[in-house]
């Protein structure tokens, strides 16, 4: 057998021939949207910090605070030694936050639901999931080593075939991104939780780029659908959401009916196996919910962004799917094509990320463009020309 090195030095160089390899960049904050990216400053589109809130003082206030008081580390899981008070405050809040009667703080979102899913399935359940969901879905889904079927991206009568296909197994779970990461679009919930009550299914939500962001205060899908007291459905729904993106901190939570919530404190590998997440990371957490729900200019800035981005992308031939969030996709479809906006964009100081597979089909390379509170329209404006002056010197240049 060959030597580990020799071996992948093959395997990346693969992957350099695809376009798929990717880089790390050494990043730190500069004013506003700009970020300093291996030494140069850019204007970022490339981020996850949905309402500016990763550098509010108030947040890193909180954090000293609670470094103070606790210092920078749990030191041990939950269930031995690493709970705090901060922690436990944290899960009360966004229990009552999202109106269910539980929550469950996770160090990652990762974490939380390759995690969760093998806890409340197994061989002999199923598990039904939407052909675009996030990874750390997937991977749960595979490890809970249930019955996997995939339906098509948010068609209700694949799912609900599925369903029916599904109809001798223990449990039935239903796995869906409620925002979708590479397109912004949203998953149908009223009519998945509507389908699962009709065929005796649970519903597993992923929130990660919904929460902070949409429903009133900042709650999150469930209150954009008007699911207004998800506590209601608690018997079919269990609820996640990331808090490292619009709420600007780290981690996840899981929140659901009470027992659901204990049977994965007690269960979930990924919960008690793991070091939790430093009381510090709670504290600020507390203050980024209170900043969420009281600071709604903040989702109005981004909607406001989000409409003229769109009429910003009009005149362009490449696709751009509408967007009902802060995730607005540009689909260019060659790895090659991808790499060379996202290059042309950085020679004008913008940082537009190139997504290619596996994290999006063959075919569908796209751009990326992620929006953020701390975003001016001026910045979407010189976003929309740079694209313009890309796009029309790229269809003046004749085919290879």
């Amino acid at each position: 057998m060959a030597g580990l090195d020799e071996v992948f030095e093959a395997t990346v160089a693969s992957l350099d021939a695809r376009q798929q390899r990717r880089h790390r960049r050494v990043v730190a904050p500069l004013e506003g949207a700009t970020l300093q990216a291996d030494g140069r400053a850019l204007l970022s589109f490339a981020g996850n910090d949905y309402l500016g809130l990763a550098r509010h003082p108030a947040l890193v206030e909180a954090a000293h605070r609670g470094a103070r008081q606790y210092g920078v580390g749990a030191t041990a899981s939950p269930v031995v030694c690493g709970h705090s008070p901060a922690h436990a405050a944290l899960e009360e809040e966004l229990a009552r936050f999202v109106g269910m009667p539980r929550a469950l703080y996770f160090y990652a979102g990762y974490a939380a639901n390759s995690g969760a899913i093998p806890a409340l399935v197994e061989r002999g359940d199923a598990v039904i999931s939407d052909a675009l969901n996030h990874a750390c879905l997937i991977d749960g889904a595979r490890l809970a080593r249930a019955d996997l079927s995939v339906y098509p991206h948010n068609d209700l009568a694949g799912l609900e075939r599925a369903l029916v296909a599904a109809r001798g197994a223990r449990r039935r779970l239903v796995v869906a991104d409620a925002v979708f990461s590479m397109d912004g679009d949203l998953a149908p919930l009223p009519e998945m939780l509507a389908l699962c009550e009709r065929h005796d299914a649970w519903l597993y939500v992923d929130d990660a780029h919904g929460f902070g962001v949409l429903g009133e205060g900042g709650r999150g899908s469930l209150s954009h659908w008007g699911l207004a007291t998800p506590a209601r459905h608690a018997s079919r729904l269990i609820y996640m959401a990331t808090l490292g993106k619009a709420a600007g901190v780290a981690g996840a939570f899981i929140a659901g009916a009470p027992a659901v919530v204990e049977w994965l404190m007690q269960r979930s590998r990924t919960f008690f196996f793991a070091t939790g997440a430093p009381p510090m990371i709670a504290e600020a957490l507390r203050t980024s919910l209170q900043l969420i729900e009281s600071e709604g200019w903040r989702r109005e800035r981004l909607a406001a962004l989000r409409v003229q981005l769109t009429e910003g992308l009009a005149g362009l031939s490449w696709p751009a799917p509408p967007s009902a969030c802060a995730i607005q996709p540009v689909i260019l479809g060659d790895n090659a094509t991808a790499m060379a906006v996202m290059a042309a964009l950085e020679a004008q100081g913008l940082w537009v990320p190139a997504i290619r597979p596996p994290t999006v089909a063959e075919g569908s390379a796209r751009l990326r463009i992620s929006l953020t509170a701390a975003h001016q329209p001026d910045d979407v404006v010189r976003l929309c020309t740079a694209l313009a002056r890309v796009h029309a010197k790229l269809a003046a240049t004749p085919p290879v």
